[in-house]
């Protein structure tokens, strides 16, 4: 993790054990992560949350009682996701809270509503990425819906139609259906006016964004890469690097050219080919996750360190149980962090 970011974020307090906390009571929580709704309009095979039944939501009212612990916490950016974060029956009244709460608002979507809700989006919102998964016939492939690329590519418009500066993003999950395709996702993505794409290894190993158990062998197998496949992967990332340097070097493609390289790792550490190794991360020092149902996670990979229900956001974060835990993660050695495909190594803006 980023030490010195962590160390300007963070002071050390005594535990009620008598034993001191060092570096573990967060003072400034720059990110909040927001699960607004626990259903999604997609049906990817990458992901369980569209099998949940229930579609719970996010009580925005219940939520309010924690703007003094967004104030205090100093909070700059919220990213609300899901779930699709655009299914909430009053998405507008949440950017509306949010906003007078003086915070820069994220949206991660699968991008299926935003023509529909493009009035909203283009007053609520500071910032969209949208879920690619490759070209137009392997993304609705993977998502399982017909028509989606369409649909986003609609929606996109229709969202600069009314706020043409709005800055929309790519993110593509490299899996086993678009591991060769890297270079035509980011033509695609130039296709669909996005300002950039990023590049992330599929999650198959842990019990992140609600999962109720780790995946059994044969699931997992069904978006990992087979050795033959990773080796067809590394040709694939080499290939980008050459031939896509420029948006490289642009920050159009978000990921530098060891970062894309990191990707084929990821796949080979699944293989147990090699190691696994954690990758640069500070999130549970600078951000955390808030559930649907109240419970509150240093990230999405580890276990909940206590739930707003009965106390405010700022208890929670600062809770005996979250200093303890922060107190005593080290990154490095830690097994989910380890294996983990979606890290934050947050850097202050003054630094």
């Amino acid at each position: 993790m980023s030490t010195q970011t962590a160390a300007e974020n963070i002071v050390s307090v005594p535990g009620s054990n008598g034993k001191e906390l060092s570096g573990s009571r967060i003072v400034r929580l720059p990110i909040l992560l927001l699960n607004v709704h626990e259903h999604c309009n997609c049906r990817c095979v990458m992901c369980d949350i569209w099998q949940r039944k229930d579609g719970k939501e996010l009580d925005l009212v219940g939520f309010a009682r924690h703007r003094e612990s967004i104030l205090q916490l100093g909070v700059q950016e919220v990213v609300l996701t899901g779930g699709e974060a655009l299914l909430h029956r009053n998405f507008e009244g949440l950017c509306s809270f949010l906003r007078d709460c003086g915070v820069r608002i994220t949206l991660l979507t699968t991008g299926l509503l935003l023509a529909k809700k493009a009035v909203a989006i283009a007053e609520g919102v500071d910032e969209i990425i949208i879920s690619i998964d490759g070209p137009e016939e392997v993304h609705d492939q993977v998502r399982r819906v017909k028509g989606a690329y369409r649909l986003i590519g609609e929606g996109i418009q229709a969202v600069r139609r009314i706020k043409a500066e709005m800055p929309i993003h790519g993110r593509s999950t490299v899996q086993k259906a678009s591991h060769l395709l890297l270079r035509q996702t980011v033509a695609g993505a130039k296709g669909l006016s996005l300002n950039s794409i990023s590049f992330l290894a599929a999650d198959v190993t842990s019990q992140a964004f609600n999962r109720e158990l780790i995946w059994p062998g044969e699931k997992q197998n069904q978006i990992a890469l087979t050795r033959q496949e990773v080796q067809a992967l590394e040709s694939e990332v080499e290939s980008l690097i050459q031939e896509n340097a420029e948006d490289i070097q642009s920050k159009y493609i978000v990921e530098s050219q060891g970062k894309l390289r990191r990707i084929v790792r990821r796949f080979k550490e699944q293989l147990g080919e090699i190691p696994p190794v954690s990758p640069q991360c500070n999130a549970p020092w600078v951000s955390a996750v808030m559930e649907v149902d109240g419970s509150v996670r240093p990230c999405f990979f580890h276990k909940s360190i206590g739930n707003t229900l009965d106390q405010t956001l700022e208890q929670v974060i600062n809770s005996e149980e979250a200093q303890q835990f922060r107190a005593s993660l080290n990154v490095e050695e830690d097994p989910i962090c380890q294996r983990c495909v979606c890290s934050l190594n947050y850097k202050s803006p003054r630094a």
